[in-house]
Parts: C-alpha cells; sequence; structure tokens
C-alpha cells in the first residue's frame, strides 16, 4: 500500500551546548526544526536520518493541515514506499543555517537582538553532521540505521560515515559528488552575484532596512534551476513552445521555458532567504573530505564502516555518474563495502526526486537488508 503519511507537523527543539565551527568560531544553543514519520522502535535501531539538498528543508513527506503540496521527498518517504515508515522512524532537520525555522541568517542573534544577516558564520558539511549528531542525542538515537540523502543531503551523508563510523550502520550517498568541478563554483558564484549586487541587497542587511532583493534571488533560483534540469527533459515538457501562436518581437517571455523559468524564480524568491542561499552555495563549494588528505579520497574514507549505496543518474549533467564512479572508485580501494547503481532517468539532476522503479527497488533492497 502505497499511501502518503497524510498530515504531518514540524517540531522545534533548541540543542544546549556549543558547536565549534570549523571557520573558528561558536554557535550556542541550537534552533532546530524537524519532521519525525514512523514510529521509533524500543532500542532505538530503526532510524534513518533523511539530509535535504541546497533549498530543500525538513518538510520532506506528507503534508500540512490546509495545504495540499506533499514533502519534497514525498514519492519515496511513506507507508510501503522505498523509506518505508511502517518499518522505520525518519527524521528530516532544517539543517542550521537554513531560513525554515532552525539557526541561521534570518534568525535574531540572542545576543544582540538584531538579525543575524550576513554576520552568520560560514559553516560546512562537516558542521551540519555535527549538528545532526547533536539532535540524535537528543533524541536518543546513538546509531542510524540509515542516513540518506540526495545532492548535498549525499554529500551529507557520505560525511556522516566518516565523522562517525559507529554511529552509522548505511549511507545512501544520491546524485553526489565527491567535491564541486569549476563548472559547478562558476555556476555558484554566478548565483551570488546576482544577488549581492541586487540593490536591495544591502550589504545583507536587507532585513534590518526592510527589503529584500528579491530579483537577484530569483534570477539565482533560475540559473540553479537550469542545472538541475537536463536537455533531454526541457526539450520533452517544453521544447521551443511559444507561449502565443506567434513571435511578439519583443523582450518579454515568449517561450515556454522563458514562462516556467520566471515562475520558477517568482516562487522560490518569496519563500527563501538570500542571504541562506548565498551560504548554501558556499557549504557545496567548500565539500572536499580529501583536501585533508593531501588530496587522497581512499585515505578521507579508511575510518568508514558503513555498507553505502552509491546512487548516480544518467542524465544528471550537475553531478555525473562518473562523479558518483570517484565515489565508487575510493571506497573500492579502501576496501569498504560498496555497491553503485546508475539510474536510466531522464530528469537531469532533480532525478533524485522522482520514484523511478529501479531506482525505488534499489533503495528498498538497500535499507531493508
Amino acid at each position: 500500500m502505497n499511501d502518503s503519511l497524510g498530515i504531518v507537523e514540524a517540531i522545534k527543539v533548541t540543542l544546549e551546548g556549543s558547536l565549534e565551527l570549523e571557520c573558528g568560531k561558536t554557535l550556542k544553543n541550537l534552533d532546530v526544526v524537524y519532521e519525525t514519520y514512523g514510529d521509533l522502535n524500543s532500542d532505538a535501531s530503526n532510524a534513518i536520518l533523511v539530509c535535504h539538498a541546497l533549498s530543500g528543508n525538513h518538510h520532506a513527506a506528507g503534508r500540512y493541515e490546509g495545504e495540499k503540496k506533499f514533502g519534497w521527498w514525498d514519492s519515496l518517504i511513506g507507508p510501503g514506499k522505498a523509506i518505508d515508515t511502517n518499518r522505520f522512524f525518519v527524521v528530516c532537520p532544517n539543517n542550521i543555517g537554513g531560513c525554515h525555522g532552525s539557526i541561521g541568517p534570518s534568525s535574531r542573534n540572542i545576543e544582540t537582538g538584531e538579525f543575524f544577516g550576513p554576520d552568520f558564520p560560514i559553516i560546512t558539511v562537516k558542521d551540519w553532521v555535527k549538528s545532526q549528531a547533536m539532535l540524535s542525542d537528543y533524541l536518543g538515537i546513538n546509531q542510524w540505521h540509515a542516513v540518506v540523502g540526495g545532492s548535498l543531503g549525499g554529500m551529507q551523508a557520505l560525511e556522516w560515515s566518516r565523522l562517525f563510523p559507529k554511529r552509522i550502520k548505511k549511507a545512501g550517498v544520491i546524485a553526489a559528488a565527491p567535491k564541486l568541478s569549476a563548472q559547478n563554483i562558476a555556476f555558484n558564484e554566478v548565483a551570488r552575484q546576482a544577488i549581492i549586487k541586487d540593490p536591495d541587497f544591502q550589504g545583507g542587511r536587507y532585513l534590518d532596512k526592510e527589503t529584500y532583493p528579491k530579483q537577484g534571488l530569483r534570477l539565482a533560483r533560475m540559473i540553479g534551476h537550469i542545472t538541475y534540469l537536463s536537455e533531454e527533459a526541457m526539450r520533452s515538457k517544453f521544447g521551443r513552445e511559444l507561449k502565443e501562436e506567434k513571435l511578439n518581437f519583443g523582450f518579454d517571455a515568449e517561450f515556454e521555458i522563458e514562462s516556467y523559468l520566471r515562475y520558477q524564480g517568482d516562487i522560490f524568491s518569496e519563500s527563501f532567504d538570500a542571504n541562506t542561499y548565498l551560504l548554501m552555495t558556499k557549504i557545496l563549494d567548500y565539500f572536499d573530505p580529501a583536501n585533508e588528505f593531501n588530496g587522497n579520497l581512499s585515505d578521507a574514507f579508511r575510518e568508514i564502516e558503513a555498507q553505502l549505496l552509491i546512487v548516480s543518474f544518467s542524465t544528471d549533467w550537475r553531478f555525473a555518474p562518473e562523479r558518483s564512479r570517484e565515489i565508487v572508485n575510493a571506497l573500492i580501494e579502501a576496501k569498504k563495502n560498496v555497491s553503485y547503481l546508475e539510474i536510466n532517468s531522464p530528469h537531469g539532476h532533480d532525478s533524485f526526486l522522482f520514484a523511478n522503479s529501479d531506482y525505488v527497488k534499489g533503495l528498498t533492497s538497500f535499507l531493508e537488508n
């Protein structure tokens, strides 16, 4: 039975204590918002941590009271689905630095009473994993049955297996890469510049100035969205279709793809924080577990004990299959327990969001064995 979870609720907790960040700064008493699905068993051995990607949040499955929209991974989380809530207790947090309730740039600094804004420290995937370990302690989960995520979420799953080898049995690393290519860093920089150069950005102090860099964030999202789709998906969905039956010989949106990108940019700019977007793209840029091992990725994986599943998608050109194979080869060289699944999918990088049958079968088998 493949039903949705139905109505879900978010939970907010303050994790007491200090988190020492890689940048050298400290965050204290972390406000973290998260959702849970399913029931934790008596020995807390059935817990799965779901890690979100750049623009994601804690709302991974089900829907809120009075809303029709379901969580971003509802196709894979729920009763009888790949991440089966009849069997597993699933936790999905909004990462620190986010803008959906967890401490981040749009939060107020309790020491000053002002918005953090651009003063919120630069954080890393390693910092995220350490904050998630604090949440694990709060929930009484000493070891995750699995940590799973796509894209930037997959990087977190991989980092979990490195940093806390005793606290994770399985890691699902989906549509990820061992580090960003120069091209990917370039896309992120163009997106950041679109935001920073918006006159309403106000040096990141827009909340204090009661302004908002809507146009910059809108453009940044349009740039990002192009990289998430494949040419095949764009051609199939939009082709060169016109909104009207004739050309208007102007600069308004005439092609369906133009209209779609503008719509996506508008929606995103109304629900996401610009400083958070800057922060998230830097987190992506900085991810490189091999960096502290003189560039040797297999050495970075020496302490891993978890079983790993690496998944890539044929039309994903943002994190192409060969990037996943870099991870696989390094894990094999480090003599780790790894499986690799390359899925034929037309949806580009966004493929990890869709319930492709082979993808579902592979993930289901990995989690249940």
